[in-house]
């Protein structure tokens, strides 16, 4: 049962959505951040979307995805995000193990918090963004 799972506080991992122009078009995407000196494995996280538009409850389809190494000090490319959806708070529940110790977080970036004056420079990506740890 998860309640006898014994789960350890998360630091040094920071979740971000990004933009990057490629061949000319901005594309944003959600990235990992790993700052720990010591690699992650198993790295399991599953995304969602969900809140209400013009009065509409809305929710995205749940996607999982699965890192196997997420090396020390090291970035990964979780998913590309619609900017569309940015008008919904975007959910990602982020589990790993370090050793043989599981941790485990959920994300929340906020509904509209992705917008032109949240947005800042994320030096770990060299990319503009909103940064969440």
């Amino acid at each position: 049962m998860k309640k006898d799972i014994d789960f350890h506080p998360v630091t040094g991992i920071k979740l971000a959505i990004a933009k990057e122009e490629v061949n000319g078009i901005e594309e944003w995407a959600v990235y990992i951040v790993n700052l720990n000196l010591i690699e992650l494995n198993t790295v399991m996280i599953t995304s969602k979307g969900y809140g209400t538009i013009e009065g509409e409850e809305k929710k995205t389809s749940v996607l999982r995805h699965m890192i196997k190494e997420l090396g020390a000090e090291s970035i990964a490319k979780i998913e590309p995000i619609d900017p569309e959806l940015f008008v919904l708070n975007n959910e990602y529940w982020l589990s790993y193990y370090i050793l043989d110790q599981i941790f485990d977080k959920k994300f929340v970036f906020k509904a509209n918090t992705v917008n032109e004056k949240n947005i800042q420079y994320i030096p770990e990506l060299g990319l503009e963004g909103i940064i969440h740890s």
